[in-house]
């Protein structure tokens, strides 16, 4: 199951406490207090890794402790420090806290850590307080407790593209194609209920990643449909690849375009001001009617067009180029501090088969 969110409940270790001790020794004429210091509690840590891709592990196990420290003794032995607790969490997971609705970090470097909550500080022991004018101090500190949380956990998918659409458009089968996922295909609406990741390889010199978000249906931002779960995945990515079922037994391209795109607006108006591409799918079936209005409708509104068929290949090279290639541009190199090597691939020339070039021509 793709848990992409969890509420946990964290806690540092408390501090040891101070030791209120004084020398007694046969055959040694000078006492004094020789009470120790209290170990300091452990602390909590987040720390992202690739190793985990869901949130399973923090959906299951809510609470986490970190090890208290231990208390002072006499002959000035201080108290061992409490094991910091080191959680691994997801690449890309938002932390949040869930009481104050503090952001606290966003962790979408492999092996960044963040501190969450702080171990208590240990007590000193009675020696610390001897002076020349209090040379039997009878007291000591207690440990101090650490910081307890509660903690909202979003996972949002790091990938470079998004493909968008609604139900049944081919965005699976189209995953599928240009990568060696293995994402369910099936001729019927919502067959993907979770998102998917596949990396398209481009030898010899790199690959990206692209994101197979489940179909969008009319209110999907206020709830209808699965969209609401999986929108904020779509904030992460660089390019948006919107997929239209062209086929005429399929819904209008000039309302498949607009449903889509009123939920993006509802969820985050940013989302519409990045790069996007439109893929026209199922071009081996019966298809004339529908291309013909999507193809119009791009060249209104300058959004650059490709024609393909996931399920027999044909348009998709062309497209995984012009992918590449958009990815390299200066608008959509970098993302939340990660940069991608992808080789630059030839420009589109008018009258090359399978889609548009930079300046959106029709072919």
């Amino acid at each position: 199951m793709f848990v992409d969110e969890a509420r946990i409940r964290i806690e540092a270790g408390d501090g040891g406490r101070g030791c209120i001790s004084f020398r007694h020794e046969a055959h040694v004429p000078r006492g004094g207090p020789d009470g120790g210091d209290g170990g300091d509690g452990g602390s909590v840590h987040l720390v992202a890794s690739r190793s985990y891709r869901t949130l399973d592990d923090q959906k299951y196990q809510r609470h986490y402790r970190a090890d208290n420290g231990a208390h002072g003794r006499g002959k000035n032995m201080h108290g061992r420090r409490g094991a910091d607790l080191i959680l691994s969490i997801p690449l890309g997971t938002v932390v949040v806290d869930d009481e104050t609705g503090e952001l606290l970090g966003d962790l979408v470097e492999d092996g960044a850590q963040l501190l969450v909550a702080r171990g208590g500080k240990g007590g000193r022991g009675n020696a610390r307080f001897a002076t020349a004018v209090r040379q039997a101090p009878r007291y000591a500190q207690p440990g101090e407790p650490g910081q307890k949380r509660r903690l909202h956990l979003t996972l949002k998918l790091l990938a470079d593209v998004g493909l968008i659409g609604l139900p049944n458009a081919g965005k699976s089968a189209l995953l599928c194609c240009i990568s060696a996922a293995h994402s369910k295909v099936a001729d019927y609406p919502f067959t993907t209920l979770t998102p998917h990741l596949g990396t398209v390889e481009i030898d010899p010199l790199g690959a990206f990643v692209v994101a197979d978000i489940p179909g969008l249906i009319e209110g999907a931002s206020s709830g209808a449909g699965l969209g609401i779960r999986f929108l904020h995945h779509i904030e992460r990515t660089r390019l948006l690849a919107h997929v239209v079922d062209v086929s005429d037994t399929a819904r209008d391209p000039r309302e498949a375009l607009s449903v889509v795109e009123e939920e993006l607006r509802a969820f985050n108006p940013e989302l519409l001001k990045r790069p996007r591409v439109i893929a026209a799918n199922k071009i081996d079936l019966p298809h004339d009617r529908h291309l013909s209005t999507l193809r119009a409708l791009c060249t209104e509104r300058g959004l650059p067009l490709f024609s393909l068929a996931a399920m027999t290949g044909e348009g998709v090279e062309r497209f995984i180029q012009y992918l590449a290639d958009q990815l390299k541009t200066s608008a959509t190199r970098e993302v939340l501090g990660t940069r991608y090597e992808i080789p630059t691939v030839p420009p589109f020339e008018k009258g090359d088969a399978g889609g548009l070039g930079p300046k959106c021509e029709v072919q």
